[in-house]
């Protein structure tokens, strides 16, 4: 499935267009219908001769609404780019011209719509008019279509154009990474809370996990929709409308993107490579309404360096300062946002300032550390990020995803077998990235700034820890798994890579030179409960004592805590194992009973101790009696 966005002027007819197309009407408030004015976004579906299913998203032309007609071409396939014909080029279509032409539209078809208002030779100068004006654009060469949603002049045409405008749009990618930038939110009686969107990058199933980024909740897909027809899984490149279960719509907003939990880290700052329109400069630390996708935040423009600011290439495109950008240029900046926006490298955003649209660009690293302006080494560095080199284009990828093995980068990068391993071999060897074994025998691969920060998110997760649990001697490797949100592969051998300042105790893990300490007070509680424990054996008392004392004491190697509340101390146990595995290599077997006896005990203080014996590899059951494992008759 393909996404096509109307753009032009208001009262233009591209919603008049759209419901002769689709028999939709996309004005669906009652406002937009009682004025006859595109507010919102509007969507539609149409089926092309070829069989082709497209999604409609119209757009408002009128000059308030230009944000809300951000929102709706942030990921369009192509563009119906509308002009009608008994007024021609007007002001928001050049502007609307503009925000295609920032965002790389390069598939367009235009309607001359309302031709049956015009003679031949009045539609002969608007045409050349609209050739013209997108001469120097990336629609240059777009079709021309004449219609009438009245008399539906063109219509058959406009559709066979559009089909085959379509066939030279590259199928959406499917990198695995599927995200779906919220367009609307809303309730639907006996479903609940829906949102739509366009999903890029990979596909989302009914009983999926999402996350709203930035700073909404997570939630499970209960049902997907597409064309109002129920799906199991939604495939990359489509309109879809998502049934949230366990979240209601005020905790989500247009502008948020879903995406598997972990996966998109949202933005306060981006590296960028920008292009400004004419006629007024971008200048350093201007302040701006930065559009990406369907969400819009404030910004502020630091200036890295313009194309000829020095005046080496003699164009003057800057103004010699590096304090600006100027209008018809292209250069380096620095956004740093006010709110947290979810993009990753490649995405595309524009500029507006007081309601003017001023820049476009393409970002080229999120989070990015503050750099030195009209500085060349860090122009470039951002140069070869831009470059998409194949190093570049896999160094990207890693830090866009978890640590993971080379068939996972494959499917990020557009790289045959032999490039994409001499790429990563070259990142390794410049310390971009690391190679880190895993017990398969094929790496897993991180960058290296990806390493650092699972590093820092460890250090923070202990600290954390130790803040929780102040007398435990180490983290459960699980939870720790779980608090840097990492599969159980690459977090082995992430975990590795830690060593020495992470280091295993017992089951679990801990900083390197973390020690637990008892007050004056914990200490005489631990004392008194060790006094009871070893003068009772194999036949332990229900110890009174605080579960973070009693976890010290089990970190520390004093004592076993087989569980059931059965806590023994560290001698009384190895006495009651030694015991067992003595009785076992002279009988063969013994039943809880019989063991029970022979260490003088009771029921549920024997049964504890088998168990943990048994969770040692030490025993094992057999039928109601107990053997010694193979390994240790």
């Amino acid at each position: 499935m393909y996404v096509i966005g109307t753009a032009g002027h208001v009262d233009h007819g591209k919603s008049a267009l759209v419901e002769a197309l689709t028999g939709t009407n996309p004005d669906r408030l009652r406002e937009e219908q009682e004025r006859g004015l595109t507010i919102e976004l509007g969507f539609a579906w149409l089926t092309l001769p070829s069989g082709r299913e497209v999604s409609i998203v119209d757009v408002p032309g009128h000059v308030r609404f230009v944000r809300h007609m951000l929102a709706g071409v942030g990921a369009i396939d192509l563009a119906l780019f509308v002009v009608a014909a008994d007024e021609g080029v007007m002001l928001q279509t050049r502007e609307h011209l503009n925000i295609l032409d920032l965002l790389d539209v390069r598939h367009a078809i235009v309607a001359l719509t309302k031709c049956d208002l015009v003679d031949d030779e009045w539609m002969e100068l608007v045409e050349g008019d609209v050739l013209e004006l997108l001469e120097p654009t990336s629609l240059a060469g777009a079709p021309i279509v004449r219609v009438s949603s009245v008399s539906g002049q063109g219509l058959d045409e406009l559709q066979q154009q559009i089909d085959h405008a379509l066939d030279g749009v590259p199928a959406p990618r499917d990198i695995g990474r599927p995200r779906l930038g919220i367009d609307r939110v809303f309730t639907m009686s006996g479903f609940g809370t829906v949102v739509t969107g366009t999903l890029l990058d990979g596909r989302l199933r009914v009983g999926d996990t999402v996350a709203a980024v930035p700073g909404g909740p997570t939630a499970r897909i209960r049902g997907l929709q597409t064309h109002r027809t129920e799906r199991e899984e939604a495939e990359p490149g489509t309109r879809v409308a998502v049934n949230l279960a366990g979240v209601s719509t005020g905790e989500l907003r247009r502008g948020q993107v879903l995406v598997p939990p972990g996966r998109l880290t949202p933005s306060r700052a981006l590296d960028a490579r920008v292009r400004v329109l004419e006629p007024r400069a971008l200048r350093h630390n201007l302040r701006v309404a930065v559009h990406a996708g369907a969400d819009e935040v404030q910004g502020r423009v630091r200036i890295l360096g313009a194309d000829g600011a020095d005046g080496d290439d003699g164009s003057g495109s800057g103004d010699g300062s590096g304090d600006e950008i100027a209008a018809g240029a292209e250069g380096w900046c620095q956004i740093v946002l006010r709110e947290p926006l979810a993009v990753v490298p490649g995405d595309l955003f524009v500029l507006r300032v007081s309601d003017e649209t001023l820049a476009g660009g393409r970002v080229v690293d999120i989070n990015p550390p503050r750099h030195r302006r009209n500085d060349p080494a860090t122009i470039k560095r951002l140069e070869a990020r831009a470059a998409g080199t194949p190093e570049s284009q896999v160094l990207a990828a890693l830090e866009r995803l978890e640590p993971c093995l080379a068939s996972v980068i494959a499917a990020a990068v557009e790289l045959d077998g032999t490039t994409l391993e001499a790429a990563l071999a070259g990142l390794v060897e410049r310390g971009a990235a690391r190679a880190l074994p895993a017990g398969s025998g094929e790496p897993i691969y991180v960058s290296a700034d990806g390493l650092q920060l699972l590093a820092t998110r460890a250090q923070r997760a202990f600290e954390t820890y130790e803040r929780e649990h102040p007398l435990r001697f180490a983290m459960a490797r699980e939870e720790l798994r779980s608090r840097l949100r990492l599969p159980q592969r690459a977090f082995a051998a992430v975990l590795e890579a830690l060593a020495p300042a992470v280091v295993g105790r017992g089951d679990g893990v801990a900083r390197d030179g973390w020690t637990p300490t008892l007050t004056s007070a914990q200490r005489r509680v631990v004392g008194e409960a060790m006094a009871q424990l070893s003068a009772s054996g194999a036949a332990p008392p229900r110890l009174d004592i605080d579960a973070e004392l009693l976890a010290y004491l089990a970190g520390s190697g004093q004592v076993v805590d087989c569980g059931d509340g059965v806590v023994m101390a560290e001698t009384s146990f190895r006495e009651a194992q030694d015991a067992v595995v003595r009785k076992l290599r002279q009988s063969g077997e013994a039943t809880l009973a019989e063991l029970r006896d022979l260490l003088g005990t009771n029921r549920r203080a024997a049964q504890a101790l088998l168990e943990t014996l048994d969770r040692r590899g030490v025993t094992q059951r057999a039928g109601d009696a107990r053997v010694l494992r193979a390994d240790r008759q």
